[in-house]
């Protein structure tokens, strides 16, 4: 009897344990989602792309469980940034992300059908990546820096930093088109701060090395977010070592030694954009996800650096900064 009932038990096993194969089988295997990354970052850990992963993990999708990432980063060269794009795109990757215009640009030429999630782009009407913010059409969608935007509050601040501060040079590459609106923003607030806005537009390394060349002592820089020719870290050399100062688009560049910045946190900014990611995932399609605002807006200064330059920073920007460098 012991042997019968013992028998029975281990057909009942094994029949339960065929149960379990057959339905494991039938499962289908978790959807591993692949993300591509565009930028001209110097390394693969950029603030906006530790924000997009923290994001990411945040809303469920685990790096190597539910989601991998194909990060290419240019160091800085920008004529790398088509072939990168291209190499992305055949990749078969679910979602590009990219930073700033050119990366942005340089997705947009290499596929229609992949979708593609922006950071860091100032005015995308304006720069032609979409047509309209509420709907972006096509395979595009984004959150938006904000950069031209925040042109009048970045000088205000530079104003009551530096009170003596008379010029300004808005110093932009010819060929962004988004920097028209940082001009015009930049022209329509000097008055209103008595302040002479200086425009000048460069396209070669040249053309920059005279532009700065031409600033003066009592003037004052306006550093761009593009990354077209290196701009922002020529104006960073030219203010520390000719004791110019300098405002720049985020607290990235206070870092390294700019005096001040009012922008986007970038870090934030990635963590944003993990929303947008998340639900093109799940199958939105970017021309139905809205092109959304920065939603975190720093202000830094370097203390080290206002001592360089013989500045007193006033206590209402002490109180107000959300970062500082010493």
């Amino acid at each position: 009897m012991t042997v019968r009932r013992l028998a029975a038990a281990t057909s009942v096993l094994a029949a339960l344990l065929i149960l379990v194969g057959i339905d494991a089988a039938a499962q289908p295997a978790r959807r591993v989602y692949r993300v591509g990354v565009l930028n001209d970052a110097w390394a693969a850990s950029h603030p906006t792309v530790e924000g997009l992963k923290a994001g990411l993990r945040e809303l469920g999708f685990e790096e190597g469980r539910d989601v991998k990432f194909d990060i290419r980063f240019t160091e800085g060269k920008l004529d790398a940034m088509p072939a990168s794009a291209t190499a992305l795109a055949k990749a078969g990757v679910d979602v590009i992300v990219t930073s700033q215009y050119a990366a942005t640009q340089a997705a947009k030429n290499a596929t229609t059908n992949i979708p593609i999630v922006f950071t860091l782009v100032s005015d995308p009407v304006a720069a032609g990546i979409v047509a309209n913010l509420a709907r972006p059409e096509g395979n595009i969608t984004g959150v938006t820096s904000l950069q031209a935007e925040l042109v009048p509050k970045r000088l205000e601040i530079l104003k009551i930093l530096v009170p003596s501060v008379r010029r300004v040079w808005v110093v932009h590459h010819s060929g962004d088109p988004s920097a028209s609106s940082m001009v015009a923003q930049a022209l329509s607030a000097g008055p209103l701060l008595k302040i002479d806005m200086v425009p000048q537009s460069v396209l070669t390394p040249e053309e920059l090395a005279l532009a700065l060349r031409s600033v003066r002592p009592g003037d004052a820089l306006l550093a761009p977010e593009t990354s077209n020719l290196d701009i922002p870290t020529a104006i960073l050399h030219t203010s520390l070592s000719a004791r110019i100062p300098a405002v720049f688009t985020a607290a990235l560049w206070v870092g390294h030694g700019g005096l001040v910045s009012y922008g986007p946190d970038y870090y934030a900014h990635g963590f944003q954009a993990a929303g947008l990611v998340a639900r093109i995932l799940k199958g939105a399609r970017p021309s139905d996800v809205p092109v959304e605002e920065t939603d975190k807006i720093d202000l830094a200064v370097n203390l080290k650096t206002s001592d360089l330059l013989g500045i007193t920073v006033p206590r209402k920007i002490l109180l107000r900064a959300d970062a500082f460098r010493r």
